[in-house]
């Protein structure tokens, strides 16, 4: 962290639906970042504007089954997380799982700990809820990604895909068990 990162403390907090627009804008900028790694094409395009419009997000922060973590610094967004409690997945065997649907952080702020601070949040709230597991399918093209949450505790379950506008791409589906977690 550089001294001017020391120097304004990132703040967490509950999202209300209020935030739909920088939440959206912010998921758009990151989802560009990590996905569209040859540049913008109309699929790609048409992802983004489907799944990460401030439009989407102001329905998500409204309904109480769905939750936001913010991190913040001199009142500005810097990243979030996004979670739902009893999400079942095909290849998850637990008796309460809970989904980790998002952990975006805008890339000036990585490395810096925000992003371990969203998860242990969004983790420690999802325990607190009775959830007994965690899990998430990160692109199998996303090395950072597939780096970090092993590195925080989830082991890698195996692959599944995601797919859209008839491309199908492959998924790792990375699992953490809630007892663990020290809340």
């Amino acid at each position: 962290m550089n001294r001017m990162q020391d120097a304004h403390p990132v703040t967490l907090r509950a999202a209300t639906p209020d935030d739909a627009l920088c939440i959206g804008v912010l998921a758009t900028q990151v989802f560009l970042d990590t996905y569209a790694t040859e540049g913008i094409r109309p699929a790609i395009a048409r992802e983004a504007r489907a799944t990460m419009a401030p439009e989407v997000f102001a329905p998500l922060l409204a309904d109480p089954a769905n939750r936001f973590i913010l991190a913040e610094r001199l009142g500005h967004l810097i990243g979030f997380v996004q979670w739902k409690p009893d999400q079942p997945h095909a290849m998850v065997t637990a008796r309460r799982p809970a989904e980790l649907q998002r952990l975006y952080v805008l890339e000036r702020f990585s490395s810096t700990g925000v992003g371990t601070r969203l998860l242990r949040a969004a983790e420690a709230d999802a325990a607190k809820g009775g959830a007994d597991l965690m899990w998430l399918t990160a692109w199998s093209g996303n090395a950072r990604a597939r780096a970090y949450y092993p590195r925080r505790g989830y082991v890698d379950a195996g692959t599944t895909s995601y797919s859209f506008e008839g491309e199908t791409f492959e998924n790792r589906l990375f699992v953490r068990l809630l007892d663990a977690v020290n809340s």
